[in-house]
């Protein structure tokens, strides 16, 4: 009788069920494994093999057949090596019950020890949802399977334990933790907003960003503090919630970026990718398609220091992104879907120099080579971004003057829930989060202005050459700066505001 064992496979951020068959015919001693599986799976069978011997186990001196179905979907890694070698102990009668309602998970070494894997929490999720009971997968995982509820992990070290538990002889740890007691840990910051001095202008607008999850591009020359505002900005961005706590989580452990000994994402991302990273670097892909920068910084900021310095082919793949929040790399043999909803804050100088503009020093760049640096910020890029403001340098006496007692981040960040949770209130049944989500015809039942500011919105369209994009992100804009002042309508002041803060000319 054919043995078999579930198993799981992840595709992107997707896990997929798989099951591990595995038989034994009469034939020359080997092993062959079927299935559509990449070079890690072929040479799993020297693993297999090793790591069985050397559990003082005895492996079958025929030809032992392993399939991994579906054969339709592709399988890479290591983790289906406990689940083979469940299967080829099971066939032996070393292993005499297999719970059908059990999965397993995890990559053997030579000596039989079990090895973490990446992408743990991500597949326990999919394996709960699809009524599966229990999972054994190595004791390094168990703290990051530990978050999901519906089904039970159990750790295990080696595969003599594992036998041992199997035919009743051994007992397997399990474990329960609560996200909300890691997401209390998440609130201590590098650099808080008090630390920042002077900046006042673009500090209320890093605090509108913060309420709305609007865009931002900081123009100024060097030593202003754009980078320190934008590092700063992070500890007034709201708490994450639960269910972003547990998604983010997957991303990162998908990426096999998350730390065995901290499971949990328990704070907002801030990823600065260095001006030399490439497009794939950005959005994701390669052979094995990964996640990206723009879906590390998922829910939190993705910060773009010298933004003019990036190659453009980089900057113009941030444009579908920035408007759906979603990532599609496609694939001649599959196509993967990552989320993308982050913070874009960029930072550049107005010229080549740095200079352009400053009461210090002479700016010695031509119109021309202003003109090209800018360029690389195309129209339609910076139709997405909705705050575009001047961080000018601070004189003597106000870097003399100005104490380390401004406003901290913590009462700023108060403010941005409050106005985040009015935002939660309002489109509740609308499946979106914060203003910087509305469609355009959520834009029309929700940014409505009286016959003031449209005056005032028709006059800035003509003067500006405003596109339609450009004009809805004006509402929303309005409209989270209403929010934060507690306000239900929408005021000229508010318009004024957000016209205000879309006021840097770049071209």
């Amino acid at each position: 009788m054919v043995a078999k064992i579930t198993t799981a496979t992840l595709i992107g951020l997707e896990a997929y069920k798989i099951e591990v068959e595995v038989d034994v015919v009469n034939s020359l001693p080997q092993i062959a494994i079927i299935g559509l599986g990449d070079t890690a799976i072929a040479e799993a069978k020297e693993r297999l093999r090793l790591a069985i011997k050397n559990s003082s186990f005895d492996f079958p001196q025929t030809k032992v057949v392993i399939n991994l179905a579906p054969a339709d979907i592709k399988k890479e890694g290591t983790s289906y090596d406990l689940a083979m070698a469940v299967g080829i102990l099971a066939k032996e009668n070393i292993v005499k019950n297999i719970p059908s309602d059990t999965a397993f998970l995890g990559e053997l070494s030579l000596d039989g020890s079990l090895r973490p894997i990446s992408g743990i929490l991500p597949i326990v999720c999919a394996l709960g949802d699809l009524g599966i009971k229990k999972v054994i997968l190595p004791y390094q995982n168990l703290k990051e399977a530990s978050f999901v509820e519906n089904i039970e992990s159990l750790g295990v070290k080696n595969l003599n334990e594992l036998v041992a538990f199997l035919n009743g002889e051994g007992r397997l740890q399990s474990l329960k933790q609560n996200v909300d007691d890691f997401l209390s840990i998440g609130n201590n910051f590098e650099i808080d907003f008090k630390h920042v001095k002077g900046q006042k202008s673009a500090k209320y607008a890093l605090e509108i960003a913060a309420a709305g999850a609007h865009n931002v591009l900081m123009c100024g020359v060097p030593g202003s503090g754009k980078t320190m505002l934008s590092k700063a900005f992070v500890s007034i961005l709201p708490p994450l919630e639960k269910s972003e706590a547990i998604e983010l989580t997957k991303i990162y452990s998908a990426s096999g970026l998350l730390d065995y000994d901290k499971p949990l994402i328990s704070s907002r991302p801030f990823r600065s990718p260095h001006h030399s990273a490439s497009a794939v670097g950005i959005i994701g892909g390669g052979s094995k398609v990964r996640p990206g920068e723009i879906t590390l910084a998922h829910r939190g900021v993705l910060f773009l220091d010298e933004m003019v310095e990036f190659p453009r082919q980089v900057l113009e793949v941030l444009r579908q992104p920035l408007e759906d929040g979603v990532v599609t790399i496609s694939r001649a043999s599959q196509s993967v879907r990552f989320p993308a909803k982050f913070i874009l804050i960029g930072a550049m100088n107005p010229c080549p120099c740095g200079y352009l503009g400053d009461t210090k020093k002479h700016c010695t760049c031509s119109d021309y080579q202003i003109r090209r640096y800018r360029s690389k910020l195309s129209g339609p890029l910076l139709d997405r971004i909705d705050l575009q403001i001047d961080v000018p340098r601070l004189s003597e006496d106000e870097l003399l003057n100005i104490k380390e007692d401004g406003e901290d981040s913590l009462s700023i960040r108060k403010r941005v829930v409050r106005a985040r949770n009015i935002q939660l209130e309002r489109y509740k049944q609308d499946g979106i989060l914060t203003n910087s989500e509305l469609s355009a015809k959520l834009v029309k039942k929700y940014c409505k202005i009286d016959d003031e500011s449209k005056s005032m919105l028709k006059f800035a369209i003509s003067k500006f050459d405003l596109s339609a994009r450009s004009y809805e992100r004006l509402l929303k804009l309005s409209r989270t700066i209403a929010d934060l002042n507690c306000r239900e309508n929408i005021e000229l002041n508010d318009v004024a505001q957000a016209l205000q803060f879309r006021g840097l000319k770049i071209y």
